[in-house]
């Protein structure tokens, strides 16, 4: 493995490329894990939403509130910390 030091290209050693490799493991570890949550929130806002999807019907008048908290689901990819940190809407009552 190589580093830039001063604009010029050199030979790490072998402390210097075991942190590397550990520090490219642990991004790497963290990728499988943000995906893995990512999947496992998007499963269950999607059996949410399927749990309300007989309200969208053309024969049914959705509340507000119900209308709200589909929404929300919907929306939960676009909050801030997602997938490490979500927060689920309250199901109307």
């Amino acid at each position: 493995m190589q580093k830039i030091v001063n604009r010029v290209l050199v030979d790490c050693n072998d402390a210097e490329v075991i942190e590397m490799q550990a520090v490219t493991n642990k991004a790497n570890s963290n990728l499988v894990i943000s995906a893995e949550l990512e999947f496992d929130i998007r499963d269950q806002r999607e059996r949410l939403l399927s749990d309300t999807d007989w309200m969208a019907l053309s024969d049914n008048t959705m509340t507000p509130e119900w209308a709200s908290y589909r929404q929300a689901l919907r929306d939960i990819t676009a909050q801030e910390g997602f997938p490490f940190s979500v927060v689920w809407p309250a199901k109307p009552e």
